[in-house]
């Protein structure tokens, strides 16, 4: 049942209402802007309303599942905000382990009604973050060297596309736009529901390490050179952090830097000898093992990121981590690292680099780690060297970088998007987007131009 642009404002804030200011707050603490009306969503027919009616004044849309990503690009000043958040709801078929999720959906939805039947979908790891944009620019988490990417799992999605039609996308229905779906980001359309493919999960054995600044170097290379020969069940990825007062970590290294490495082992028995030998000849000063239902690992990194606080993250790939890369990491550790910021460095491969590089339009599958900058602070006098710390650090990593980026992860003043997919697949999403998008209606992201030409 189609529905007009009327009938769907009549809940709409615009600057002034009261309400507005609050609706218009997303998780980064640094993002001020004021769309020009803010459009609450109950399903595809309001969205549909609110695209035609966007359109019909010259407005831009921006979509806000979550507000979690980091450059805030659920605002636009002057724009058109369609809030998903109405749209939380979650169903689940446990005997066929598929879930069926709504376009405002957050991981704690997801895992919330997953979990119980002992599924879960491969996401992301703060459980306040919005699917939808996690499912659109790929979608790491402790799930993907076993099962791949979050966008692997789509299986199908209710799109309004620029015009206001509402069309299915799957692998048989509008398969060119399913492949855009799958890791080129917000730019094709508003996803109302997800169909995802989930995957059986149990109790998990974690460590968790320490290792002072003067030893991180080391550490490092030993991470790099273990991690290629290590099963898919392992998962193990590092940060530079300032340390946290926590029992298990000498008391002298409290709050300056370390190399904290959080190992995961997809299971309740044989993580300790999986993980014997990573570490055998770098022991750290200080750890602690432990066995936890998967549900906390989803929700342990929650309170490391709270909402308000002012975010500036950018990342690159790295084909490799020679001693000159390990040396550029550490010495952005010593120097600037602030009591909420991380450097951290994953390696992926498995499930990630098994899925043909074709089949979906995410980058750079078969890049060996992953590092990124992530500046956090509160007072705003600190905005400068936020972007400048971690702005510096990727930049310096160039001589060490692999073609592409993470877009999740990237920062608008940082790459381009044709930087971030490279050539050949930013060219194959340009058309795309002139096929369902030729006016640029969605522009409000990490943006493939209808002509490539104007990235």
């Amino acid at each position: 049942m189609s529905r007009t642009a009327e009938e769907t404002l009549r809940v709409a804030l615009w600057p002034g209402d009261p309400g507005y200011d609050e609706a218009r707050r997303v998780w980064n603490g640094m993002i001020d802007r004021r769309p020009a009306v803010i459009v609450p969503c109950s399903d595809a027919t309001d969205v549909a309303a609110a695209v035609r009616y966007a359109t019909a004044e010259g407005l831009a849309v921006t979509v806000r599942g979550g507000g979690h990503n980091v450059a805030g690009l659920a605002l636009a000043d002057d724009a058109l905000l369609i809030d998903l958040g109405p749209m939380r709801h979650v169903d689940v078929d446990p005997a066929g382990r598929t879930a069926v999720a709504g376009g405002g959906a957050l991981l704690a939805d997801l895992d919330g009604a997953t979990l119980p039947h002992g599924l879960a979908c491969p996401v992301g790891v703060v459980s306040e973050t919005g699917l939808g944009g996690l499912a659109l620019g790929g979608g790491y988490g402790w799930l993907a060297r076993k099962w791949g990417l979050t966008c692997d799992h789509l299986i199908a999605a209710e799109v309004v596309l620029a015009d206001g039609s509402i069309v299915r996308a799957s692998a048989e229905n509008q398969p060119e736009l399913f492949w855009g779906l799958r890791g080129g980001g917000g730019n094709f359309g508003v996803v109302t529901r997800f169909t995802l493919r989930l995957r059986p999960v149990d109790d998990v054995w974690i460590r968790s390490a320490v290792y002072p600044i003067e030893q991180a170097a080391a550490a490092v290379r030993a991470y790099r050179d273990a991690m290629p020969s290590q099963p898919d069940d392992l998962q193990l990825v590092g940060a530079f952090k300032r340390a946290p007062a926590a029992d298990w970590i000498p008391e002298h290294l409290h709050g300056e830097p370390v190399l904290a490495f959080t190992t995961v082992w997809l299971g309740a028995e044989g993580g300790p000898e999986a993980a014997a030998g990573l570490f055998a000849d770098c022991p750290p000063a200080g750890s602690i093992d432990r066995i936890i239902p998967f549900a906390d690992l989803q929700s342990m990194g929650d309170g490391s990121e709270p909402a308000g606080r002012r975010y500036y993250t950018t990342s690159g790939y790295l084909a490799d981590l020679p001693s000159d890369a390990v040396d550029v990491l550490v010495r952005y550790a010593v120097d600037g690292l602030t009591t909420y910021s991380t450097i951290d460095l994953g390696y992926f491969r498995g499930a990630v680099a098994r899925v043909d590089d074709d089949t979906t339009a995410f980058p750079s599958r078969d890049a060996s780690f992953i590092c990124s900058a992530s500046a956090a602070w509160d007072d705003p006098a600190g905005d400068d060297h936020g972007r400048s710390w971690a702005g510096g650090l990727i930049r310096d990593l160039g001589p060490w970088r692999s073609e592409g980026s993470y877009v999740n992860y990237t920062q608008r003043s940082g790459r381009s998007a044709a930087d971030v997919y490279g050539a050949h697949r930013y060219a194959r999403l340009a058309a795309l987007k002139a096929q369902v998008d030729p006016t640029n209606v969605f522009r409000g992201n990490h943006n493939i131009s209808p002509s490539p030409t104007r990235a």
